[in-house]
Order: C-alpha cells, then structure tokens, then sequence
C-alpha cells in the first residue's frame, strides 16, 4: 500500500490490509504519527503522545479484533488508560496518573486498536467547544477560526485532518455528534445502557450518557460500537435486546421508513440558520427518493421542562464532580485550577434543593415518553445536528457563561424552581442558541446520529441528526448505510486534511 493511500481507507479497511499482510501495525502507526505531527500544530488535536505505549503494545502480540493494528486516538476525559495521564481538560488533574483501565478502555484494547495519544476536550466535558485553559483551543480542519465543536473536539479534529480514520468520543448533550457536525464526520450516540461505563461510572450525568467513536464511514462506527458493546459488572441499566450485530445491519437496506422530520429547534423556540434549512430541505427530497415515507411533524417536547431539566442535570454534576476530584486527589481545589465557568456552575448545582432536582428529574422522565410515544408513530426523527454551521472560537465564552451563571449562582438558597423559570429561561435561550437539539436524545436515551450531508456556500459541513426508537439503533445503522451510499462524503476533504 502507497501511503498517499492512508486516508482512503476506513479502519475496517486498514484492519484488512493488516490482516492480509499488505501492511504492519507497525507501518500504520509510524504513518499516523507522521501525519498528527504534520498537522496538530495547527489544529491542537492531540493533546498526549503515547507512542512509546503504542509501539510497546505493537510489540507484543495484538488481540485478534475487528480492527487489529488500526492506529487510534482516545478522548482525555474519563478514559483511564494504566499508567497514562488523565486530564479530563482541567488543570486540577493535569497530574494525575491511573492505575487502573477502565471497562470501555479493556473493550477498545481487545477491538486490537493501536492507541497512541489522547484528545483535546473541555473541562470535565462540559461544553460544545473545545477550548480548555489547560490544553488550549482545538481548531477545525475546516476552517481554523472555527469550532469543531465539543466535546470531543480533539477526536473529531483528528479524523476531519485524517490523521486517523477513528478516535473515541463521549456523548452526554451531543459530544460526539457535534464534532461530527463540524467536522464532516459521523457521530453515533447508543441507546441508553449499550455501552459501559465501569468500574468507577455508573451513571454518568443521570444515564445521559453513551461514549463511542466519531469515524469517516458508517460501518466503523457500527463495527466499533458492537466491540464495546454490552453491560458491564454492576452497570443500573440493561443493554436494549439486539437481533444480530450492528455491523450485519449496515449490510441490508432498510424497509421503507417513516420518518417524521422539524425545521424548528428542540432546546429552544425560534428558528434554525438558513443553512441549516438548506441542508434539512435536500436531505427530505433524497429520503423521498429513496422511497421512505416523509412527513413533517415536530415532537410535543416541553421547551422549558427540557431546558431546565438539562440545565440543573449539567449544574449539580459539575458541582459533584468537583467534589469527587477533590475525594480522588484527596485535596482542596483551589479557585485557579478550574475555569470561572465550571466554579459557577458548581456553586449553581449546589443551590438547588433536592426535593427541586427531583421535580425537574420527574419532568425529564415525562418528557422522555412523550417522545417515545410521538416515535411509535415513526421509525426514525430528522433535524438539523446544529441550529447552524460551526461557530467561531469563543463563542460560548464570549456568550459570558459566567455572567449568565452569576445571577443564578448567588442566590443562595433559590426559590421555588417555578419561581426561577424565566431566570432559567433567559439562560436557556444563551446556552441552547446553537447546540439546539442534540441534548433532548440524551434525556430520552435514544438512539440519535449526526451524518454529513450537507456543505454550505463557505464549504463548512453542516451535519444531519436521525433519531430511532429506543433501542433501534439497528435500523438507524441501515437507514446510515443506505444514505452513505446515496450521497456518499468520503471524496470531501478539509482544507487542513493531511495527505
């Protein structure tokens, strides 16, 4: 194989060329490591080398996996990994070490994967962008001066420059489909209980939760997420029933579909960005071609019982997970270790009652099978991915997420929750302008895809979101597979693309 040839190849196709001796683990991971070197110094993607641990587990017999001897990439946040740091994108942990791996690392590790460096991410995986004070800001391919989104923003920079056809992601309000909205990419989000989170996590932010990989092709994704897939020991949720693997269903064409579609945001009222619009009208017109059944239909989610629901989730996460940082790394937290917006919205998580966190879990749930109910009308929910295309650097920040937080922050104890609903309001409006729908699949728990479909004018991708019934994550493989084929992205290239 010329190595001009690398990125023409999904994992599952390097994986072959291993297999059938046209290549060396060995060869992929020096061609990996020369292009991250190539191009993170513009983009910022990778954030820990690990060749040396790469080359040590080359060394010694591989597993024999799906994806033996594929170089990959692994997301600085939860992943312990023996014996590498672990940052989760905070200076409070900038040097901290495991000693342990964790399930879904053991379950990547047997896939055969090479892994040779960790990605950039936001503190504690807070936010759709990646521009932590520890690491610095993640660039897009695309475009430089814009997000890749967040936050697994450095795996998704790193598959959108080609360094690596792979690279893992965690989805709690749309970490991996992000990313892959900006980037080109594909993000698929499990069902709710698919993939493990032990021996430490068994509940990350109230089951919204689900980590996979953001990829190039449909099938990687697929093949991937059957490797790590399964409960693990002690896990609160049961793995939704399967008949076959994933990847067999990327194999068949689906039945014909019904799939309801909404050109207006989830997270919030008003409208989505033209491009947006664009992108949404042309992918209708080609799942009509395709002979599916279309129609346009908008979910009877409650705005503010999502947006407040999430909000209190996100808050009262951040603020025990300082707590547990502090438990781990058996120390106070000073104030300079973490950014302004992660101490606000600690100091906010901790305001609210429990009997107030507890209404607003009960209204999730509500709205959780409303939606369940909707989709037994339909096979499968379309929307834009994002309100609009990629956003410039700072744009959550320059929002002035600690000036929003502060009016909530101080008032200690809150009120009644009701008695907040406009405070909560105004917040939403801000913090759900762009990243507008991926968070409301993450309270239901369903199975929700961003794929690539669309470029605007200024050739940035504008991502589409498809969204199953609980535990159909089979049939939105097919309808993936099939819309690959029919308007296949492979032949797009960024402009930072490494070749």
């Amino acid at each position: 194989m010329s190595f001009k040839e690398y990125a023409d190849y999904d994992a599952l196709g390097l994986a072959k060329l291993v297999a059938d001796g046209q290549v060396t683990p060995s060869e992929l991971l020096d061609e990996a490591i020369r292009r991250r070197d190539a191009v993170n110094p513009e983009i910022n993607a990778v954030v820990h080398p690990m060749d040396d641990v790469a080359r040590q587990t080359i060394a010694n017999p591989l597993p024999k996996g799906p994806f033996t001897g594929v170089p990959f990439l692994l997301k600085d946040f939860c992943a312990a990994y023996a014996g590498v740091p672990l940052t989760n994108g905070s200076r409070a942990f900038k040097e901290y070490v495991p000693d342990y791996d964790c399930e879904l690392v053991k379950r990547f590790k047997a896939s055969g994967v090479v892994t040779f460096g960790k990605t950039n991410t936001p503190e504690f995986a807070i936010v759709g962008a990646t521009e932590p004070a520890l690491h610095g800001t993640c660039r897009n391919p695309w475009n430089p001066q814009r997000t890749v989104g967040g936050s697994s923003g450095g795996s998704g920079a790193a598959v959108a420059a080609g360094i690596v056809p792979m690279a893992s992601g965690g989805d709690g309000g749309g970490s991996l489909r992000i990313p892959a909205a900006c980037g080109g990419l594909v993000g698929f989000k499990a069902s709710r209980g698919r993939v493990p989170h032990g021996p430490l996590h068994g509940d990350p932010w109230y089951g919204q939760v689900q980590d996979g990989v953001i990829t190039r092709s449909v099938r990687d994704s697929a093949a991937m997420l059957d490797a790590i897939r399964g409960t693990d020991l002690g896990a609160p949720y049961a793995e939704p029933p399967l008949a076959g693997t994933l990847l067999d269903a990327c194999t068949r064409a689906p039945k014909k579909l019904r799939i309801a579609f909404s050109d207006q945001p989830l997270m919030r009222d008003g409208k989505l960005h033209p491009d947006a619009i664009k992108g949404l009208n042309q992918t209708v017109t080609l799942l009509q071609e395709l002979g599916h059944e279309v129609t346009q239909a908008h979910p009877p989610f409650s705005v503010g019982a999502l947006t407040e629901g999430y909000l209190l989730r996100i808050a009262t996460s951040v603020g025990g997970e300082i707590q547990a940082t502090e438990d781990l790394l058996g120390r106070k937290l000073r104030y300079s270790e973490l950014e302004p917006e992660t101490w606000m919205l600690a100091q906010l998580g901790r305001s609210f009652s429990a009997a107030q966190f507890d209404i607003a879990h009960r209204r999730l749930y509500t709205e959780s099978r409303r939606f369940e109910a909707f989709m037994q009308s339909y096979d499968i929910f379309l929307t834009p991915t994002l309100s609009g295309p990629p956003v410039e650097h700072g744009y959550f920040k320059s929002r002035g997420l600690e000036k929003w937080l502060a009016p909530l922050a101080s008032r200690v104890p809150l009120g009644k929750l009701s008695a907040n609903a406009t405070t909560l309001q105004r917040l939403a409006d801000q913090a759900f302008d762009w990243v507008s729908a991926t968070m409301a699949f993450n309270i239901t728990g369903n199975p929700s895809v961003s794929l690539p479909l669309h470029w605007n004018d200024d050739k940035l991708p504008v991502g589409m979101m498809f969204t199953g019934q609980f535990g159909r994550d089979d049939v939105l493989f097919q309808l993936a597979a099939q819309l690959e084929q029919a308007k296949p992205w492979w032949h797009m290239r960024a402009p930072l693309f490494t070749e």
